[in-house]
């Protein structure tokens, strides 16, 4: 009986193994082919569905790093009772990023949801970063491409021009929409699984998601709340939690204002997801959006150290108020007395300064012989990376004179350089509330009375255009110094004041070369900016000068350090690699009464529209590399104003003859000497016949030759007055008016036939 009992037993045990193991491996075939199928067809975790709860998500030790050394979590979040939309937030704070770079810290007003706060003092259980104080991180740089188009990913997208390398913030849409370049990330269908993901390649501490809806001029399609979850291996994901459930962010309520939400406690890991779960109800899942975080120290990294860029200039890498930047321009000035002298050429419409810094040898005065050069800066206050690179620039100057860099010595020696870094601070003011992340694509572009400084000129094309095809040149209407129509003169002429100001300082200072910096793009624009055919808005439309004009492009272009890598992604929709990141400004989009259009045909001025970045408004860490890309090409640029010829036209007594004609052969576009007599042409290099002409004076020609060398070539000229001027001169000194000849003449006829008579 022992023997059968225990033969029993041993049998019931048998079996219970063989249960046992079909029933693992019955588990094992459910669920290995299950994840198989989520992750090979939209990389989906399982938060989709219901699952016991996970384990704790924790990023991978350092090395030598025990388990029980990890940091401690903090309490998990209530749910929120509404999320809040930061579209403005009333005091700027200082950032204050994991790694802190080069400079100063954002002016984001990027302050704690109400949510978050509360959420910091509740339970959670997903492991996140502890930090004492709060820290807001930066952008990771999808606006600004640091993010690359093979970092972004996306669960599915209606089309390639939809895709998650469209899903980046403030992008812009073509012209065509439904073309390769629209203006968000769609997803290809609308449910809940849905995601946008970005890989950091690295470990980062993820603070923030800013979101905003599609760009479109015909479609309304943005996201209303959403997901957040992290991932260190794009398999395994956590989700933001709020108490005991996944956390609600609140989205947008529009498709153009960026809204900001902060985790409520930052999160380390190397993969974000955006997981959508409600939207506009006529539209779609739509959505652009920005990261913020603060990548981890990772000395082992050799890709990551040979990307990053920095600088060895000591320089103020921060955003500035208009105080603060009156104050950085008297700084500058104490620092560099005998070079700097700051003045304003009019107020804006709230009464601001228009501040600019004159940096020479001699501040104050006009050299015989010196070249003028201009930087404008802020027309849109909204672009404010130009601000800043003049506001760099200025101080780059000061300190290099002072160290004695020969090139920086001459270049001030032998040239008036005037910046205006702000010539729309009104606009500028709002943006700056706003913050480098939230002001979007357009707040503060326009003046305090909504004018677009960039086209607010007088339209000189029309009226050149126009007599042209009469054929009235040069008689009636010159071919240079066109002069301002009298309906733009009004006082009912809407035209701002801060045009009216740089109008009248650029009739006054005899400028040779200038550029306007804006921001959106990274392209240089020469005129003409006008179409000339009525019925389009796209053509080519050159000046006479389109071969000078294009070397001076080329040459800003070619020396920054992005512009013309072929390799380079689009900012939004256009590609200008195949003019070498130069564009007629006509052939991109045309514009009636720009800047450069009405400096070319004003005044003696050469002026380039220069667009300095993708990013308008980008966060006081791209400073230092903003400023690298632009440094060498900045000065490049002003070297150009010694480029072709100069001299100096005077009367046989050795006086400077204002207002003399230089006109250059084959080329229909003339220059006018300055009040002193000087003059400059910019011209390749090459022979020219140049020919100058005055009213009272016989012309003169001669054959100037420009080289390749830097340095224009003086080519002097002097005029002897002819004689009807002399006998007028010699009259007008003895109390005599000159006698008409013909009316004289008319007369002695008259006498001979009543004598005949």
């Amino acid at each position: 009986m022992a023997r059968r009992g225990a033969a029993a037993l041993a049998l019931a045990l048998a079996l219970l193994a063989v249960v046992l193991a079909g029933v693992g491996a019955q588990g094992a075939t459910l669920q290995v082919p299950d994840y198989y199928v989520q992750e090979t067809w939209s990389r989906e975790p399982y938060y989709a569905r219901r699952e016991p709860k996970p384990e704790p998500f924790s990023p991978p030790l350092p090395a030598g790093t025990r388990d029980g050394e990890r940091e401690p979590r903090l309490p998990e979040p209530r749910p929120p009772k509404k999320a809040t939309k930061l579209k403005k937030a009333p005091k700027r704070d200082k950032l204050a990023p994991e790694t802190p770079p080069p400079g100063k810290n954002s002016n984001r007003k990027g302050v704690r949801t109400k949510s978050s706060e509360k959420a910091a003092n509740d339970d959670h259980s997903v492991p996140v970063a502890r930090d004492d104080v709060r820290e807001s991180c930066p952008p990771l740089g999808l606006e600004t491409l640091k993010i690359t188009d093979f970092q972004l990913h996306a669960s599915t997208s209606k089309r390639y021009g939809l895709g998650a390398h469209r899903g980046r913030l403030n992008i812009q849409a073509g012209i065509n929409e439904n073309d390769f370049y629209d203006g968000a990330w769609c997803a290809g269908r609308n449910d809940l699984r849905q995601w946008i993901e970005v890989d950091a390649r690295r470990l980062t501490k993820f603070t923030g998601v800013i979101t905003q809806g599609r760009n479109s001029l015909w479609l309304s399609d943005w996201v209303t709340s959403f997901k957040v979850m992290v991932s260190n291996d794009s398999h395994t994901w956590v989700t933001v939690k709020n108490g005991s459930g996944d956390m609600i962010f609140e989205g947008n309520s529009e498709k153009e204002i960026p809204v900001l939400n902060e985790l409520p406690v930052p999160m380390v890991a190397r993969y974000i997801r955006v997981n959508p779960q409600s939207w506009f109800d006529n539209g779609s899942i739509c959505m652009r959006l920005e990261i913020l975080g603060c990548p981890l120290p990772d000395p082992n990294n050799y890709y990551h150290r040979r990307n990053e860029m920095t600088t060895t200039d000591d320089l103020d890498f921060k955003h500035h108020s208009h105080k603060e930047m009156r104050q950085l321009m008297k700084a500058v000035n104490e620092m560099c007395p005998n070079i700097t002298r700051i003045y304003n050429i009019g107020k804006s419409h709230q009464g601001l300064k228009l501040y600019a810094v004159e940096i020479t040898d001699h501040p104050g005065e006009h050299e015989v012989g010196e070249p003028e050069f201009h930087y404008i800066a802020g027309a849109h206050g909204n672009e404010v990376l130009g601000r800043e690179l003049t506001l760099l620039l200025m101080q780059f100057l000061c300190q290099e004179y002072l160290a004695g860099n020969a090139r920086i010595v001459r270049l001030v020696e032998e040239t008036r350089i005037h910046i205006l870094p702000s010539l729309n601070p009104d606009g500028y003011e709002k943006a700056y509330e706003g913050g480098s992340e939230l002001g979007g694509w357009s707040l503060g572009r326009w003046t305090h009375d909504g004018i677009d400084i960039n086209n607010n000129f007088p339209d000189l094309n029309t009226l050149l255009w126009e007599a042209e095809d009469r054929q009235n040149i040069p008689r009636k209407v010159p071919n240079h110094y066109i002069a301002i129509p009298e309906w733009f003169l009004s006082e009912n002429a809407t035209v701002a004041v801060e045009t009216r100001a740089v109008i009248a300082w650029m009739e006054k200072i005899p400028f040779v070369l200038g550029g306007n910096l804006q921001g959106g793009e990274l392209v240089v624009a020469y005129p003409y900016d006008m179409v000339r055919s009525l019925w389009k808005t796209q053509e080519p439309s050159p000046t006479p000068d389109d071969h000078v004009f294009r070397w001076l492009a080329y040459s800003y272009a070619s020396t920054h350090r992005l512009m013309t890598d072929a390799r380079r992604r689009v900012c939004h929709t256009e590609d200008f690699q195949k003019e070498d990141g130069t564009v007629n400004g006509a052939s991109w989009h045309t514009v009636a009464g720009s800047l450069n259009d009405f400096s070319y045909l004003h005044t003696n001025c050469f002026e380039l529209s220069i667009y300095v970045g993708c990013d308008k408004f980008p966060h006081e860490s791209e400073l230092p590399e903003e400023w690298e890309n632009n440094r060498e090409s900045l000065i490049v640029f002003m070297e150009q104003v010694h480029r072709g010829i100069k001299g100096v036209v005077r009367d046989s007594h050795g006086r400077g003859i204002p207002d003399v004609v230089i006109s250059v052969e084959g080329i229909n576009h003339d220059i006018r000497t300055a009040s002193d007599g000087d003059y400059w042409r910019l011209l390749n290099p090459g022979e020219y016949v140049v020919t100058a002409k005055a009213e009272g004076f016989a012309s003169s020609t001669k054959n100037c030759m420009v080289g390749y060398d830097m340095g224009a070539t003086q080519c002097d000229f002097t005029l002897s007055k002819t004689n009807l001027a002399r006998i007028r001169e010699i009259m007008e000194k003895f109390g005599k008016q000159p006698i008409s000849l013909p009316a004289r003449r008319l007369k002695l006829r008259g006498r001979k036939r009543r004598q005949r008579g």
